[in-house]
């Protein structure tokens, strides 16, 4: 296992986006472990599966083969040759891969291949249960957090650049269900892990986060 520094939190508290500025800041390989759950929750999707049929839902793990390419500031996620960057931005994937990542199965399969991925190689792991159940010897880790109000705003603009026609209402109650299911799941639920660093990011700019987390790792 090389270097693994893990950076958790809920929906819009800005893990992705400075998971992928402090890996290459580092010069780490910037996991997505998001992108994995979407990966297979559109395989579920275009495949018309039921949540409850596990044994087809855990072949799909068993055999995916997820590549992710860094395409200068953009990380993009293919499934085999096919570019799915794009289909699983979607709020039907993000509310489906939620319920996909609380499959038992589903969950042990992507640990592996996650901690697969790790193997000889410096990472930078961004989800929601990578400190307390994938890297849990980690030496580095981090939970970000912000307020409902400022989280919802993110996604909501996030979603409007994509062309998107949603309402901060809307978004707000997508959130709302989102955080329920990720903190609720028998399995892995969403909590920060003992000895993880806390960052607040409501307030703070995204080179200020940068900044915190270097400070925390150079102290280290």
């Amino acid at each position: 296992m090389g270097d693994v520094i893990t950076i958790d939190g809920p929906a819009g508290s800005g893990k992705s986006t400075v998971a992928r500025l402090l890996a290459k800041r580092l010069g780490y390989t910037y996991l997505d472990t998001g992108a994995m759950y979407r990966a297979v929750a559109l395989l579920v999707r275009e495949r018309e599966i039921d949540l409850e049929n596990k044994e087809e839902i855990k072949s799909i793990c068993e055999n995916i083969d997820i590549r992710f390419l860094q395409d200068e500031d953009l990380q993009r996620v293919f499934i085999g040759d096919r570019d799915i960057t794009h289909d699983i931005r979607t709020s039907e994937i993000d509310m489906l891969s939620s319920h996909v990542s609380a499959i038992k199965e589903v969950r042990e399969a992507m640990t592996y291949l996650q901690r697969k991925i790790a193997q000889n190689r410096n990472i930078i792991a961004e989800g929601r249960d990578m400190g307390t159940v994938v890297f849990p010897d980690a030496k580095i880790k981090f939970f970000l957090t912000a307020s409902f109000e400022v989280r919802a705003k993110r996604r909501y603009l996030e979603r409007k650049e994509r062309g998107e026609d949603v309402t901060l209402d809307k978004i707000k109650e997508e959130l709302k269900k989102r955080d329920q299911q990720d903190e609720s799941r028998r399995i892995s639920p969403l909590k920060p892990a003992p000895d993880a660093t806390i960052i607040d990011t409501t307030d703070l700019a995204v080179e200020d986060v940068i900044n915190k987390m270097l400070f925390y790792i150079e102290k280290s």
